[in-house]
C-alpha cells in the first residue's frame, strides 16, 4: 500500500508537493498547540503574593525604612520618631549592617522592628532558590550576631520577587513584605511632593504600609510633618511585626492579608 502510494506522488508532482506542506503544517501545528499547553500549564501555577498590606478596621498602618545605601541620616530620623513616640520597621542589607553596626544596634535599641533586605541586594527573582536562602540567612546571621535579635520580616531588593523567593523566604522563617503606599523619597522630587505622595496617597488606608528609604535626601525634613498629618487623619503607627497576622490568614490578589475562614472559599 505505501509503495503504491510513494509511486502515484512520484507521477504526480503538484499533489506531492501538496502532501509535503500538508505534513509540514500538520506537524507544525501539533508543535503549536503542544507550547500552548506548556504555557497554560505554567500560567496555571498558583501565583504567591507578598503581603503588601493587611485587612484591618483599627486605623493601625506601619512605616518602614530599606537601608541599603548610607547612614548619615540614621540619628535624625531616629529622633523625630522617638519625638513622636512612633516605632518602624528597617530593613537592612548584610553589607550595610557590616558597614554601620552601630546604626544597627541604636535602630534596635530604640525599639524599632530589624528587618531583612538580603545580604548583597541583588535581583533575587534570578537567582535559584538556594542562593536565595543562602542571601537571607546570611544578613539573618549577622543581625543575630550582633543583636541577638531573630528577624522574621523580609523584603526583596528592588521589591522584585517570584514564588520561588517568597517559598524560600518561608521556608528560612520569613514573612515576605511588600508596600501598598510608596513616598517616592528616592526619586527626590521635593518636600511637598513627598509629603502628599504619602498622605493624600489612594491606597492609604487602614492596614496600609508606608515605603521610605534611610538616605533618601527630604525624608529626613518632611518626615515629622507626614508622622503627624497621618496621626490627624487618626491612624495609629505602629511596627509591621504588630501590623500583620500570623495565623488564620490568605494573602488576595491585592496582596492584601485578610482573615481566612475555611467556609468561605471565595
Amino acid at each position: 500500500m505505501i509503495k503504491k502510494i510513494l509511486f502515484y506522488l512520484r507521477k504526480n508532482k503538484k499533489i506531492c508537493l501538496f502532501f509535503i506542506l500538508f505534513l509540514i503544517s500538520f506537524f507544525s501545528a501539533r508543535t503549536t498547540v503542544h507550547t500552548v499547553f506548556m504555557n497554560v500549564s505554567e500560567a496555571g501555577k498558583e501565583r504567591l503574593l507578598p503581603i503588601y498590606s493587611v485587612d484591618r478596621d483599627d486605623k493601625k498602618i506601619a512605616i518602614s525604612f530599606d537601608a541599603a545605601w548610607g547612614a548619615d541620616d540614621t540619628d535624625e530620623l531616629l529622633r523625630i520618631l522617638k519625638e513622636n513616640d512612633v516605632k518602624t520597621t528597617f530593613f537592612m542589607c548584610g553589607y550595610w549592617i557590616d558597614k554601620y553596626p552601630d546604626e544597627v544596634l541604636k535602630i534596635a535599641l530604640n525599639g524599632h522592628d530589624l528587618g531583612n533586605h538580603s545580604d548583597t541586594h541583588p535581583h533575587m527573582s534570578k537567582l535559584s532558590k538556594d542562593s536565595i536562602k543562602n542571601e537571607i540567612n546570611t544578613a539573618h546571621q549577622k543581625v543575630k550576631d550582633l543583636t541577638g535579635i531573630e528577624m522574621e520580616l523580609f523584603r526583596p531588593p528592588f521589591g522584585e520577587y517570584n514564588n520561588n523567593v517568597i517559598q524560600a523566604a518561608d521556608e528560612c522563617g520569613y514573612y515576605t513584605i511588600q508596600w501598598d503606599v510608596d513616598s517616592l523619597d528616592w526619586k527626590e522630587l521635593g518636600e511637598e511632593h513627598e509629603i502628599d505622595k504619602v498622605l493624600n496617597h489612594k491606597s492609604l488606608k487602614d492596614g496600609s504600609i508606608i515605603l521610605f528609604h534611610n538616605d533618601a535626601k527630604y525624608t529626613p525634613l518632611v518626615l515629622d510633618r507626614i508622622i503627624k498629618g497621618l496621626k490627624e487623619k487618626g491612624y495609629e503607627i505602629v511596627p509591621i511585626s504588630e501590623l500583620i497576622m500570623r495565623e488564620g490568614y490568605k494573602i488576595n490578589n491585592d496582596g492584601r492579608q485578610i482573615k481566612y475562614e475555611p467556609n468561605n472559599i471565595s
